[in-house]
């Protein structure tokens, strides 16, 4: 619980009790200045129910993420093993993949930029 709230609850309390006085003595400063504590009360209690509400939501985000992290951990590593018990048990059908995979990637990679066309190049 945020120090706000407790606060701004007993600020509504004390703004009640106060304003409550003046309208038995039929002091209407006394009144209002009660009532005026009782906002203010209320306010700060709401501000400190905002923050608790935001760190619970930075709380369940991190939360979240911390899991999302685990779990990718261990998909890389559930894959990695499995790829290097395949390696092993077919190193030549991985080598193979390996080099057909290397192949792909430089020619992509030395390919010859195209050329733009404009219109003079149709005329």
């Amino acid at each position: 619980m945020d120090k706000d709230r407790i606060t701004g609850a007993a600020k509504d309390a004390a703004g009640k009790v106060e304003g409550a006085f003046g309208r038995a003595t039929g002091d209407a400063s006394t009144e209002a200045s009660g009532r005026a504590r009782e906002a203010a009360g209320t306010v700060q209690n709401l501000y400190g129910q905002a923050k608790d509400a935001a760190r619970d939501i930075g709380d369940a985000a991190s939360d979240y993420a911390k899991d999302a992290l685990d779990a990718g951990s261990d998909i890389y590593r559930d894959g990695s093993k499995a790829m290097a018990s395949t390696v092993r048990e077919q190193p030549l059908g991985a080598l193979l993949v390996a080099g057909a995979v290397g192949f792909a990637l430089a020619l992509m990679l030395n390919r010859q930029p195209r050329r733009r066309r404009s219109l003079r190049d149709y005329y």
